[in-house]
């Protein structure tokens, strides 16, 4: 039984409207290892979860039944083991009609102040909210055939699982006894696939552009998207979403960490329920 929510006791699985969970379910087809009673949990929680949190729209969007148990259900997927606790730490999601834009400033080393906007399909806030463009979080959108193992909804939520004990640096709160082992195993894991995608960079021809479809190409080759070079803390991030949406590269190229991931999540998304 879930625990009561903000005064009030979270409604019941049953609570959530039967026909459209199914429909949400039939959108992620990458549920496939989770059997009768693992689905039950995920309804359960996606309950609480929409009793709990507040998701509004921005720029004119509106927020429908629809959005909130698909982004609940998408939300709620990495917390099967850990529970509702593990989002206590905020209260609202925001959804755009589109990717949004997030202006910028960075100093460097020498002291000079850079200015940037960024165009963001997702944004995990420290102790605040989670930020989604809904075309992007969307399950029944049409996947790009470039964005294999994608999951902005799973991407952000790993960062607040990671967020809940300070910044994001590819570590989520546990034992200590744990932590130094997991600290080792995602910052090797982080730093050969910073080595992966220098070597295939190199190896692009310089008459293909690496953002033109011939160049999507060749990155496709690499277990994870590009993106997750960035830092350890957005290697965590691209690597629990790719953990659920499309695992087995991940599991053949960095089995250890995949074996750390399954620990932590409670679930091995290969094991696909016959």
């Amino acid at each position: 039984m879930l625990k009561r929510l903000f005064g009030r006791p979270a409604p019941a699985a049953a609570d959530l409207d039967h026909a459209l969970w199914r429909e949400t379910l039939a959108a992620m087809p990458w549920l496939g290892h989770l059997d009768a009673a693992g689905l039950a949990r995920l309804r359960e929680l996606s309950a609480g979860f929409l009793a709990a949190k507040t998701i509004t729209g921005a720029a004119g969007f509106e927020v429908d039944d629809r959005v909130r148990v698909a982004i609940a259900a998408q939300a709620c997927l990495p917390i099967l083991k850990l529970g509702l606790a593990a989002y206590d730490d905020f209260v609202e999601i925001v959804v755009y009609p589109d990717r949004f834009l997030v202006s910028r400033s960075q100093v460097d080393e020498a002291g000079v102040v850079h200015e940037s906007t960024d165009e963001l399909a997702g944004e995990a806030m420290e102790r605040g909210p989670v930020v989604l463009s809904w075309p992007d979080a969307d399950p029944n959108a049409d996947a790009d055939p470039a964005s294999r193992g994608w999951n902005v909804v799973i991407h952000e939520f790993a960062h607040k699982l990671d967020m809940l004990d300070g910044e994001p640096d590819g570590v989520p709160p546990l034992p200590a006894r744990r932590r130094a082992a997991w600290t080792r195993e995602i910052e090797g894991a982080w730093e050969s696939f910073c080595g992966m995608l220098d070597r295939l960079e190199e190896s692009i021809p310089r008459h293909v552009d690496p953002e033109s479809p011939q160049g999507e190409a060749w990155y496709a080759s690499l277990p994870l998207d590009p993106y997750a070079a960035t830092d350890v803390g957005e290697f965590f991030a691209v690597a629990a979403e790719a953990f659920f949406v499309d695992p087995e590269p991940l599991a053949e190229v960095f089995p250890d960490l995949y074996r750390l991931l399954t620990d932590y999540f409670g679930q091995d998304p290969r094991s696909a329920v016959r």
